[in-house]
């Protein structure tokens, strides 16, 4: 007989509570200040004294367009780089929570000659002086989020970048809309620096559930009536292990963490991720010179609940690797994650972003390039009644083909086979593949997988349960190990 019966699940243990003496309250974080040294105002050559300093695209370094001196960058002190030994929470400055009244109008007295000049940081972090010509810089971290503690420089030009852009869209030119084909110049691409926070944690997973390996699969009875089923034995699994995630990235503004926005195409800029944030520098305002900026508008607190079930997910899929005898799957009931430390930093990561405003629809499409890496998503608007024409047309088509082939797709009792009938779905196949390569909607970035993760002290305990016969499903009914939950999209 088929088993229907609920998994089984071992007895747990029973769980002890800790008393207030053994759990303390958490230490109040511990807050690096990223911008010490800093001094707003005038950014000079260490060579000539100018400053007009700007980045050098093709290796990173900051250069003076007087003298050309190229000065190397500078790193940020105080963060902790060996994750594994991290403790407690640590925030840099930069990314402390944000004070809404803040003043985002500064005033600066020009050190050359003595000129007020006024930067609204709300949209910029450099102004020149209109007497002396010299460039003012913002340097210290104001608590209003346009001063983040690293940023990560651009490495693709604009050239290049706009060269993704055209090649990522001439591919998608016989269902683009005309309006688009028409108004499309890659010349308006701009380079701007996004707001993300950079999450390093180091934490201590324990997973337990049952597993299932399949021990024999089997087809009875005849013609409509076949039936496959499956014999597997099933086990009580556990995993516990230390596991430290560097690098994870989240947006930190608003508009952009919203990867479900009806009105936007915001998750193609989620996609483009991983960016080789280890790269990172010392915050500099010279290095936005020349491109835009969004200032972060989101605190730790809005975006710590991403931050878990996202490392929760990559706890998860690393825990894969020691289950690869489970070929029908794990079902985890218990997932535990304990922080033992978390570190913190804002950040500016560079991206080429081309938008597009398609009023019908009433739908911002964007294409973006990570310029770093040149990985390139993006949304094109869709001519949807050409779409739908071509894809009755293959449906049709498909039709025919069914009706021509009908003799094929009978066996030797004369029953139909029913594979026969996906010419019938030619036509809806059709439209949702175009659809999904013009506007990829579903496109992300694997956190899971593209995360830099490491495990050590990895303990295992596999003990049998029992045998289960003549299951239908050709995988363990709940088996949820490789399932993500942190996606925003």
């Amino acid at each position: 007989m088929e088993e229907n019966m609920p998994m089984d699940i071992l007895p747990e243990p029973p769980v002890t509570v800790p008393t207030d003496t053994m759990n303390p309250p958490p230490a109040a974080p511990k807050i690096v200040q990223t911008d010490a040294g800093a001094k707003d105002g005038q950014n000079k050559c260490p060579k000539c004294g100018a400053t007009d300093i700007s980045l050098n695209v093709n290796n990173g370094l900051l250069r003076c367009n007087f003298c050309r001196h190229e000065f190397e960058a500078e790193k940020v002190a105080g963060l902790e780089t060996d994750i594994s030994k991290l403790e407690g929470v640590v925030i840099g400055s930069g990314a402390q929570d944000i004070v809404a009244d803040t003043n985002e109008i500064l005033t600066f007295r020009c050190s050359s000659c003595g000129a007020e000049v006024v930067i609204d940081t709300a949209s910029a972090t450099q102004a020149r002086c209109h007497w002396c010509r010299n460039t003012l810089s913002v340097n210290q971290q104001i608590p209003n989020g346009a001063v983040p503690d690293v940023v990560l420089p651009f490495k693709l030009k604009r050239d290049e970048a706009k060269a993704e852009i055209e090649q990522f869209v001439n591919k998608r030119q016989f269902y683009a809309h005309p309006q688009f084909k028409k108004e499309f110049a890659a010349d308006n691409v701009l380079g701007v620096y996004l707001p993300y926070m950079i999450v390093d944690i180091n934490a201590h997973a324990t997973l337990a559930g049952q597993g299932e390996i399949e021990t024999r699969r089997y087809t009875e009875g005849e013609g409509k009536d076949k039936t496959t089923y499956y014999d597997a034995n099933l086990y009580h699994v556990e995993r516990d292990f230390d596991i430290v995630v560097e690098g994870l990235t989240i947006e930190s503004s608003a508009d952009k963490l919203d990867n479900k926005a009806s009105n936007k195409t915001n998750n193609v800029i989620n996609s483009i991720m991983p960016f080789d944030t280890e790269n990172s520098v010392k915050w500099n305002a010279n290095y936005l010179k020349g491109y835009t900026s969004e200032k972060r508008d989101t605190n730790i607190s809005q975006v710590s609940g991403v931050v878990q079930t996202q490392v929760q997910d990559i706890s998860r899929h690393q825990a894969n690797d020691t289950l690869t005898q489970y070929d029908r799957g794990v079902a985890w009931s218990k997932e535990d994650l304990h922080v033992k430390g978390e570190q913190w930093k804002a950040a500016y990561l560079p991206v080429w972003l081309y938008s597009y405003y398609q009023k019908n629809e009433d739908l911002m499409h964007y294409v973006a390039v990570n310029a770093r890496t040149k990985e390139t998503m993006g949304s094109v608007p869709i001519h949807k009644m050409k779409l739908l024409v071509v894809s009755a047309i293959v449906e049709v088509v498909g039709f025919i083909l069914w009706l021509v082939t009908l003799p094929f797709f009978v066996n030797d009792d004369g029953e139909q086979q029913q594979w026969g009938l996906l010419f019938l779905l030619a036509g809806f196949v059709y439209y949702f593949f175009i659809y999904n390569k013009y506007r990829n909607a579903g496109a992300r970035h694997f956190h899971e997988k593209e995360t830099k993760a490491t495990t050590a002290n990895v303990r295992k305990n596999d003990v049998f349960v029992k045998e289960r016969k003549r299951l239908r499903n050709a995988k363990m009914e709940g088996a949820n190990n490789t399932s993500i939950r942190g996606s925003t999209v």
